[in-house]
């Protein structure tokens, strides 16, 4: 994958070193170019400065062939612009901004775009939602076999009933985030765009299961 990073504070620097070792090509963009002293002296990446939200230096950075976009500046307005400008001039579909006020985070949920609150920010949260086969663990019982998670879906799923996800995954969907508010799943439940799927599901099936979610539904999956 390429990612592009906005911003290179100690959350930039840290999610361009762990997508780096990961073996991902990464972009950082950073308005200050004292700031890119935060990466270590190997980082193969590319190195931008200039304003995250500006056409001109997004595609400096690879943009228009970026698989995911990360705004982690230290502005909410800054970061909700440039994600909002990631998705929607250059259709990134893979995007995050790092909120810092979280009751601001829950309205930009509402706008389509994934965002994490300071509260609850770590490295390893914003790179499980960037790469589409990512997994996150909310829980798992006190045996390890039983968690719930949420798993990365194709876009191909929307439209889909939930029912046919389950039955595709052999798991069931213990819920939905959908405009940043929880909700319980029925019968007649259709996957919408920008939702957020928990499933709950045995640990040994990982694998499979976000293969199955990101290869998108079969013929006859409806």
């Amino acid at each position: 994958m390429h990612v592009v990073i906005m911003g290179c504070g100690r959350v930039g620097s840290a999610l361009a070193r762990g997508l780096e070792k990961l073996g991902h090509d990464v972009a950082v963009i950073d308005r200050d170019p004292g700031a890119f002293r935060r990466l270590a002296p190997d980082f193969a990446g590319r190195k931008v400065t200039g304003i995250g939200f500006d056409r001109d230096t997004l595609i400096e950075a690879g943009i228009d062939k970026a698989d995911a976009f990360a705004a982690v500046s230290s502005g909410d307005n800054s970061n909700i612009i440039a994600a909002r400008v990631a998705r929607e001039t250059f259709g990134v579909d893979n995007v995050v901004a790092r909120i810092y006020d979280a009751n601001r985070a829950a309205v930009y949920q509402k706008l389509g775009i994934p965002t994490v609150a300071t509260v609850r920010w770590t490295a390893d949260q914003v790179i499980r939602r960037l790469i589409p086969e990512g997994l996150l663990s909310e829980w798992r019982d006190p045996s390890g076999k039983i968690v719930i998670a949420e798993v990365a879906l194709s876009p191909e799923w929307v439209g889909t009933k939930i029912t046919a996800l389950e039955a595709a995954a052999g798991a069931r969907v213990a819920l939905l985030t959908r405009l940043g508010d929880g909700m319980l799943p029925d019968a007649s439940t259709l996957v919408q765009e920008g939702d957020l799927v928990h499933f709950s599901l045995e640990w040994s099936r990982i694998h499979e299961i976000t293969a199955i979610c990101a290869a998108g539904p079969k013929p006859g999956d409806d």
